[in-house]
């Protein structure tokens, strides 16, 4: 090996630090952007995809999802129930979107949706009966309901994410006010 061999290494040998390092970093950042316990998006991925998507497709629907009672649920059966009440409620979510939509988890037992095309999508009653299926447990029933928030963007003025989750966050304490197992 010769002086100039072992410069050129000595030089190349940052570069590859810095390489490792931002693949490490792209890698905790793409994480970030999913929810560890469920697999979809996190507020601040999704919150992204959606913007791009109603600037793309007006028509689009955004749904805001709250379990009703959660709390009691890991009070009573444990945090692994309610872990699997979340991953359940999760799996339900990303399947009514199917190809047409994004989940996310945007903390806790809220839940949010946007779908681009909702004439392709079962529709809400559907959606509202895959929530409010029971999930099993360790051969326990665990009674599940949820309170389901949408907006049309179409229905707004100016179709924004903001106004149609403000939209959607009435559209949700509305449906709680009228009792559980209520889309309206």
């Amino acid at each position: 090996m010769t002086g100039m061999d072992t410069h050129l290494i000595a030089a190349g040998l940052p570069a590859l630090g810095w390489a490792i390092h931002g693949g490490l970093l792209l890698r905790r950042l793409s994480t970030a952007r999913r929810d560890p316990l469920t697999g979809l998006h996190t507020r601040a991925g999704w919150t992204t995809r959606a913007e791009h998507l109603i600037a793309k497709h007006p028509g689009a629907l955004v749904l805001l999802i709250d379990l009703d009672d959660f709390k009691a649920i890991n009070d009573t059966h444990g945090h692994a129930a309610g872990d699997a009440v979340l991953t359940a409620t999760a799996r339900r979510l990303a399947h009514w979107c199917g190809r047409h939509g994004i989940a996310a988890r945007l903390g806790g037992d809220e839940f949010a949706a946007i779908v681009t095309h909702p004439d392709k999508t079962p529709g809400l009653d559907a959606l509202q009966t895959a929530l409010d299926h029971p999930v099993d447990h360790h051969g326990n029933a665990l009674p599940v309901s949820a309170s389901v928030g949408h907006c049309h963007c179409a229905d707004l003025p100016a179709p924004s994410l903001t106004d149609a989750l403000s939209a959607a966050d009435h559209s949700m304490y509305a449906a709680k006010g009228h009792g559980r197992r209520n889309t309206h």
